[in-house]
């Protein structure tokens, strides 16, 4: 077996590894970038570009037929699904190639394909032919699909989000299981492009949303467009000649269940961190019931080891943002070692690109509860009689804000509105800046835009905090003094 002796081998080549090996380079040379699947990240290849080209398509369906909405007589719409999917994977290939020019850039004696795992805690096996001795190790091995075993019985018919993304034309059904973040933005894409979509859950969430008014709101929309059960009761699954046979309950407990035939079940119930090869049990690390190891989130040092751990695989914030910042610390933190510093952790935000959005920013509301000891409270705007939104037809939604008695602190937020994806980012630098409600309500709000819903909902926070007075709800933005 061929030997090799590094300061620094990173594990895994996607958005964490390659951050983290950036990092690691502006103290080294002497490094390499270890993968042993696929160069090109998952964002570029199979999560957040591809799946955000099937929802522009779908979103170009959908507002082509809400022309009678605003007065516009257009010609029958029709979809064509190899066009679409063409278009998916002709752009998808487009943004894998940048990542692979970045990868094309790096020395050759900095990059070794294969798959690694621990033989001891400085020691690496890299396929079956090299070891690799490295000073400090960098884990950034990512994470995959998790599909449950009753799933299997749909057989070849059985698909993950990777999958759709291949598809040559649009399938007639798919049953979609897991109302996550994959599974409602793939699922309402595809519902708007004409396939017949059915979507099932099993504990009652949907999204990230952890408010309860929020998530009734959004319930009550996404059941507009296609049939959504997150809290079915499903009692088969089953491969028949016609497709997969799918036997459920709208909801646990109820006697009459229905059988229903898709051409293809889409599995988006959640991803897995991917440790399962690495051997981690002869790297000297402690790890928690789930096989992963326990790690500081500030500087992503596992124990007091010279391993840093980074991006999805420690299974802590799977956002692409928040894995290209954990792989910056850990690459500087393996640099340097042993100097480890605490690096930068940015306010909470995530986004979910369905239609109306969904964002989530700062604290939730049970962690607003705990942190505040039930001293909070929460401003609420319906987006229904918004104006700006109202003009556009987008008025659907709710946004609550929610901030700290006594200090009148914002705390944090839900939405499912309008713009979610650039309000959220408003919402999430006033988190990361401090600002009290106060703050942010002197801030300019220009007219007629989305964001005066914000200001709206602000005033009602301000209003419950005791801080200001009560705001009517019912006005419009351009009334007067608004």
């Amino acid at each position: 077996m061929d030997k090799r002796k590094v300061d620094v081998a990173i594990i895994g080549a996607g958005t964490a590894g390659m951050g983290a090996y950036r990092a690691a380079r502006r103290f080294t040379d002497n490094l390499v970038l270890i993968e042993g699947a696929h160069f090109g990240t998952t964002c570029a290849r199979v999560g957040c570009m591809p799946s955000k080209l099937l929802i522009a398509a779908a979103d170009a369906a959908y507002n082509a037929r809400r022309g009678d909405l605003f007065g516009i007589q257009a010609k029958e719409i029709r979809v064509d699904g190899p066009a679409v999917m063409e278009r998916v994977r002709t752009e998808r290939d487009r943004f894998v190639g940048t990542v692979l020019e970045a990868i094309n850039e790096m020395p050759e004696d900095h990059l070794i394909r294969g798959h690694a795992r621990f033989l001891s805690p400085h020691r690496l096996a890299v396929g079956d032919g090299l070891e690799v001795e490295a000073d400090r190790i960098v884990i950034a091995t990512g994470s995959s699909p998790s599909i449950p075993d009753s799933f299997k019985a749909a057989g070849d018919r059985l698909i993950v989000n990777d999958d759709v993304f291949e598809w040559q034309d649009l399938p007639e059904s798919v049953a979609v299981f897991g109302p996550g973040v994959i599974g409602l933005e793939l699922g309402q894409a595809l519902s708007r492009l004409g396939v017949r979509v059915r979507m099932f859950g099993s504990g009652g969430s949907i999204g990230p949303i952890q408010d309860d008014e929020i998530r009734q709101c959004a319930y009550r929309v996404f059941n507009e467009e296609f049939p959504l059960h997150p809290e079915a009761d499903t009692r088969k699954i089953e491969l028949t000649d016609k497709g997969v046979a799918v036997t459920f309950a709208e909801h646990k407990g109820a006697e009459e269940a229905v059988t229903e035939t898709f051409d293809y079940l889409l599995a988006a119930t959640g991803r897995k961190p991917n440790v399962h090869n690495l051997d981690l049990q002869n790297a000297d690390l402690e790890l928690d019931k789930h096989g992963l190891p326990l790690f500081d989130r500030y500087t992503l040092r596992c124990g007091d080891s010279h391993i840093f751990i980074a991006g999805d695989v420690n299974a802590e914030v799977p956002l692409l943002h928040e894995a290209a910042d954990e792989g910056r610390i850990a690459g500087t933190n393996a640099g340097q070692y042993p100097e480890v510093l605490a690096g930068l952790r940015r306010a909470p935000l995530s986004v979910v690109f369905t239609d109306p959005q969904i964002a989530t920013v700062g604290k939730t509301i049970h962690q607003v509860d705990e942190d505040c000891r039930g001293r909070f409270a929460v401003g609420t705007v319906s987006f229904e009689n918004q104006g700006r939104s109202r003009v556009i037809g987008k008025n659907k939604g709710l946004l609550r804000v929610y901030g700290e008695h006594g200090s009148g602190l914002f705390m944090g937020a839900e939405m499912f509105g309008p713009s979610a994806e650039h309000i959220g980012h408003l919402l999430a630098w006033a988190v990361q800046q401090r600002m009290t409600v106060t703050e942010m309500l002197e801030m300019p709000f220009y007219h007629p835009v989305i964001e005066e819903g914000v200001r709206t909902a602000l005033r009602d926070l301000r209003y419950r905090l005791s801080l200001g007075p009560e705001y009517a709800q019912q006005s419009l933005d351009c009334g007067p003094g608004s």
